[in-house]
């Protein structure tokens, strides 16, 4: 057996390490020296932010799991865990590096310079200390701690400085004459306030200067502790359990909700980072109070918090650090001033964000408030904006006099409370709301507008792959679809009603739903190519997705490639499938694309004997999605969105500046252009899109003639 047959047993690769090799590709974006620095900077913030959450949903539902049943990589929950601390240790190390080494020493070359408290000279120090008392010392609140009056409400993700002291003789912790000095001591705990910003600029001769607000407090700790003997003072950072079931059958689910957000901010602590320079009594103290094991703490060799470094990036005086703009463009699809539902009514459109303005999504809305035909609006929301457009629309069209139903899934994990608060926007301008579904999450993204005409009643629909959300759409890649398909309107309606009716959808023509026949539906595709590849016919799948986890829909894949079908694999972040091992998956490639915008859309190709099928989708190939989520899958039958669509698939999979290949042991390589000329996927495809603009906005209308000679 060779090493490589050896690697492929068994034939999965561990979610969380997959995961954990994807966050270290955004690391490996912080390291990139062709990128402008605070570009640099950001995706080391995201990477860190990435990080807290996959500890406290990940992580947590490992540590509460008291199955040793090993997942479908071969690994119980335990080897899981030790595996993960491993990458962790490492992960950390290269953040903390990249920090230290890399990118402050350049930030500092560029004029933005962050000082130690022993870096600043005399006028720095005075105004530090006057900014504590006149701004800091008000807001803090140093909270006493002992093993008997331990301090269980500190949040999860803050950050915080604990101080040991000695305690003065009329102090309540003095404990009488004849104690040792250890059962003098105590310790407090100061949350640093995230009110006030993180980097405190200091008057500086030469370019910006700042400290960290945890150095500012720390150089004014006597101005609070006048009258104990500061030992020492450390940071540290304590993450929470976010993964813990809720009763969403409760009679009162809102309610419900209330208490489930403030049992989260109480949970189970699971991971500690320390400061380099705490004391082992520090750590142990803490360990005890937190009630964490010693795997769970890890030491930090840079500044804690590195999410928190993304308020420099968008600093106004390092424009030139920063991307070049790159400009949305209209759609050529929808011209300014003309009837959306007539161009809809004409053909089926698409729209590419974020190259595409998101602003036809929300003008969509806009214009079905403003008109009297239409009597109705449905439509779910999973992530909104926090100054939503489409909340307001809604509002709006049910003051109108609009029936509106509004799908308001309140079990969006930490968006639950501004869900709860437009949920109960919406209900005051009389929109009826539901709260999702018992059992399952509503995660499809689909808004029907249902208008009377002469013809009768027609249904536009919009779907997409992303969130009803502005400001996201500026952010993140995805697919919007605009149709008056008579099938799919109805097929959308019965979906919809079978979630606010709690009922089985009727048969549907078009669309396919999760947890009902999407993943079925797309089993039979690939059968399918399996079976036209059987027939010497050329079979072919390209998808387009975040995740890859699913072990049926993994195996569907590995048989087809088995069969002789080409698969190629556009995925940002877990993938469980081994691409191109000898005799399990010789035909599947798989990269990965992590550039400015973060890859969100879901795009299915199949070649179907010629007869091409092209799918979008809200859904990844993951258990929750196919089985305890409300999906859809709609298909591209326009040949005009079809094309477009697969023109993106052809530039995704070109890429060879910001794409990285899976390797069959889960690891990556980045690819290079070689003898290639360079092709950055996001940037050819924000060019395409705006030239497309430009000449539907200004057409060439002067047409040569060939001059053709006789036969």
């Amino acid at each position: 057996m060779s090493e490589t047959e050896t690697k492929i047993k068994p034939s999965f690769i561990n979610r969380e390490l997959s995961w954990l090799q994807f966050n270290t590709r955004v690391v490996e974006l912080a390291y990139d020296e062709s990128l402008p620095l605070l570009e640099r900077l950001k995706f080391l913030a995201i990477s860190a932010s990435n990080l807290d959450e996959f500890f406290m949903v990940r992580v947590g539902s490992l540590k509460l799991t008291t199955s040793n049943v090993p997942d479908p990589s071969g690994m119980t929950p335990t080897q899981q865990l030790a595996a993960i601390r491993d990458k962790v240790i490492e992960m950390n190390l290269l953040q903390d590096r990249c920090l230290v080494e890399h990118l402050e020493p350049a930030l500092a070359q560029a004029g933005l310079v962050r000082l130690s408290p022993n870096d600043l000279n005399d006028r720095q120090r005075e105004f530090v200390i006057n900014y504590f008392r006149e701004e800091v010392k008000s807001v803090i609140s140093p909270t006493a701690i002992t093993e008997d009056r331990p301090m269980t409400a500190l949040q999860g993700a803050k950050l915080c400085l604990c101080i040991r002291l000695k305690a003065h003789q009329q102090s309540p912790f003095f404990k009488g004459e004849g104690t040792t000095e250890k059962q003098t001591e105590f310790f407090s705990l100061i949350s640093v306030p995230s009110i006030l910003h993180r980097m405190v600029f200091v008057p500086s001769d030469r370019g910006q200067a700042f400290i960290l607000l945890e150095d500012v407090i720390g150089m004014a700790l006597r101005d609070l502790f006048a009258n104990e003997e500061i030992v020492e003072w450390t940071t540290l950072r304590v993450t929470r359990n976010a993964d813990f079931a809720l009763d969403d059958d409760a009679e009162d689910f809102f309610s419900e909700m209330e208490q489930f957000l403030e049992l989260r901010a109480k949970s189970k602590c699971i991971r500690m980072r320390v400061a380099q320079n705490t004391s082992q009594e520090m750590v142990t103290f803490l360990g005890k109070i937190f009630k964490l094991q010693p795997d769970d703490v890890y030491v930090a060799n840079a500044p804690l918090d590195h999410s928190a470094w993304m308020t420099l990036v968008n600093h106004p005086q390092f424009a030139e650090l920063r991307d070049a703009h790159w400009s949305q463009s209209p759609s050529s699809e929808f011209l300014e001033g003309e009837s959306m539902f007539d161009a809809i009514a004409e053909r089926d459109r698409v729209l590419i964000h974020p190259y595409h303005s998101f602003d036809p999504v929300v003008e969509f809305l806009r214009q079905a408030v403003a008109d009297p035909n239409v009597i109705a609006i449905k439509q779910t929301l999973y992530r909104t904006s926090r100054y939503s457009k489409i909340v307001s629309l809604l509002a709006e069209a049910s003051r109108n006099g609009k029936f509106v139903t509004a799908v308001v899934e309140l079990k969006a994990r930490f968006d639950e409370a501004r869900n709860m608060d437009w949920a109960e926007v919406l209900e005051k301008a009389g929109v009826e709301v539901i709260y999702g579904v018992v059992g399952f999450k509503v995660h499809a993204k689909f808004c029907i507008v249902v208008r009377r005409e002469k013809s009768g009643i027609c249904r536009y629909v919009h779907i997409g792959t992303g969130n009803y959300n502005e400001n996201t759409a500026t952010l993140y890649g995805d697919i919007s679809l605009f149709t008056a398909d008579p099938q799919i309107g109805l097929d959308a309606i019965h979906v919809m009603n079978a979630i606010t009716g709690l009922s089985v959808p009727q048969n549907l023509g078009k669309l396919a739903m999760a947890p009902i026949n999407l993943r079925d539906t797309i089993l039979q595709l690939i059968e399918v190519e399996k079976i036209n590849a059987g027939d010497q016919l050329p079979g072919e799948i390209l998808l387009k997705l975040n995740s890859l986890v699913d072990p049926k829909m993994i195996e569907a894949l590995y048989e087809a490639s088995q069969k002789g079908v080409k698969v190629k694999i556009n995925v940002r972040g877990i993938c469980c499938l081994r691409p191109g091992v000898p005799g399990l998956s010789d035909n599947i490639q798989v990269v990965s694309i992590l550039d400015r915008f973060l890859e969100h859309s879901r795009i299915i190709y199949f070649r179907h004997g010629g007869d091409q099928k092209v799918f979008i989708s809200s859904a990844d190939w993951m258990g929750r999605n196919l089985d305890r989520r409300i999906e859809i899958l709609a298909p591209i039958d326009d040949p005009i969105c079809r094309q477009q669509l697969l023109e993106v698939l052809e530039a995704y999979f070109s890429d060879n500046t910001n794409a990285w290949e899976i390797l069959p042991d889960g690891t990556h390589r980045r690819l290079k252009p070689g003898e290639n000329p360079s092709f950055r996927s996001q940037q050819q495809l924000s060019e395409l899109f705006r030239e497309q603009y430009e000449l539907s906005v200004n057409p060439r209308t002067t047409v040569f003639k060939p001059i053709l000679g006789e036969a």
